[in-house]
């Protein structure tokens, strides 16, 4: 039974299916955008600590408050889209209506596209940009960003799962008959583990890179985890509100595992 929705929302969930694909331009535009204002705020402000001679200490803390209010604000925005999306409920029933335009309004050739940037996400090839990532800074000698990366990875697996099995929620109905996608649906591990691979690569490369590179290689994996989020959506693999999940998920991870690696490095320099 279709759950009762007023019909401006239907309409205007109708219409944004319907430009999804001008949309994702839109949304991967506003995601450059925001990591390169973040980067840049981040480097004045450890500009102007230095220069003020602030103590360490206050850096960290900083990054501290900023990554906690990252956590909280992922944290809400996963409890509010999991409390909506059990059958019956408006979300949920606008979720189809918007995977239905989708797929009505997206050229073959455009699915096919982003169906090829998908295999970004696929748990065999994070698993390999992993183990390449980790040998790499183990001949370095980063061991800690090398377990960092482990842990990073692995955990956010293993979180997925859980939630998979914890909502068990169904995947979207696809347009050539059942879906050809294993597992559930809510949240998506592409997502989720895009987001937390590519930003573990982009948190290392500007740990061990020179500051030139450290915007570029910011934005490209900030691009290409939005990218493989945004694919699932088109290739029916996800609802959008999975996908919304799975980045909420996966961030709340990332942040964690960022300021606990943050404050390690900060304790061992701090040794005497």
């Amino acid at each position: 039974m279709t759950p009762p929705t007023d019909a401006p929302f239907v309409a205007l969930t109708e219409a944004l299916g319907a430009h999804a694909l001008a949309g994702f331009f839109v949304l991967l535009a506003v995601v450059l955008v925001a990591v390169a204002m973040v980067g840049v705020s981040l480097g004045r402000l450890s500009r102007l600590q230095r220069r003020a001679r602030a103590h360490p200490y206050a850096t960290l803390f900083v990054r501290l408050l900023l990554g906690f209010a990252l956590i909280v604000a992922a944290a809400y925005a996963f409890a509010e889209i999991a409390d909506e999306i059990a059958p019956g409920e408006e979300l949920a029933h606008l979720d189809q209506v918007f995977s239905d335009a989708v797929i009505a309004h997206t050229p073959d050739s455009a699915r096919q596209v982003f169906a090829w940037i998908s295999h970004l996400g696929d748990p065999i090839t994070l698993a390999v940009l992993g183990v390449v990532a980790v040998l790499a800074l183990l001949l370095r000698g980063e061991r800690l960003l090398a377990l960092a990366v482990a842990i990073a990875m692995g955990g956010n697996a293993l979180l997925n799962l859980a939630l998979k099995h914890a909502f068990e929620r169904a995947r979207p109905l696809h347009h050539a008959g059942p879906t050809p996608f294993d597992g559930y649906s809510f949240p998506s591990g592409h997502s989720s583990g895009a987001l937390v691979a590519y930003g573990m690569l982009a948190y290392v490369l500007i740990r061990t890179l020179p500051r030139g590179w450290h915007l570029p290689a910011a934005m490209l994996c900030a691009a290409a985890a939005f990218s493989v989020g945004a694919s699932r959506i088109f290739v029916q693999a996800h609802f959008a509100t999975d996908v919304v999940a799975g980045f909420s998920s996966g961030g709340a991870w990332l942040t964690i595992c960022i300021l606990t690696v943050e404050w390690m490095h900060r304790e061992r320099h701090a040794r005497p």
